[in-house]
């Protein structure tokens, strides 16, 4: 089912004020900004070899990325992990037969041309855990 990490979503508070630290300290290919109207969110993803870094900044205050950064004391940090599936409605049907508790029972669009669908962390160990894969 799972193919490899694909991205490891960080919420901030300006995708301005981060982005010259992964792009020009660390070196890190910048691939662009994306705002993702219905999550929310504006991305912004860089390359660290097979991995993608996702930058998460909120647009509204009632965003999960926004709670999420509340609740962290104003501050952003690891929000999520995502793995590569082939099939993101295939990989949810075998993960709801093995009792996980989701938070998406169907694909939705996401950014940087995905489907996605997030696991909730209470069944992966804490973790708020993601799967993608390309849109078809």
């Amino acid at each position: 089912m799972i193919k490899k990490i694909d991205h490891l979503g960080i919420a901030v508070t300006k995708l301005e004020d981060a982005i010259p630290f992964y792009r020009d300290i660390l070196g890190l290919a910048y691939h662009g900004q994306e705002e993702v109207a219905d999550q929310k969110v504006k991305t912004a993803f860089f390359e660290a070899g097979d991995v993608h870094i996702e930058l998460l900044e909120p647009t509204s205050p009632d965003s999960p990325i926004a709670k999420f950064i509340e609740k962290n004391g104003g501050r952003g940090g690891i929000h999520h992990i995502a793995y590569a599936v082939d099939d993101v409605a295939d990989s949810l049907a075998k993960l709801t037969a093995k009792g996980v508790a989701l938070v998406d029972k169907a694909p939705r669009a996401g950014a940087n041309n995905k489907l996605i669908a997030f696991l909730h962390p209470k069944s992966s160990a804490g973790v708020l855990t993601e799967l993608c894969a390309d849109k078809k």
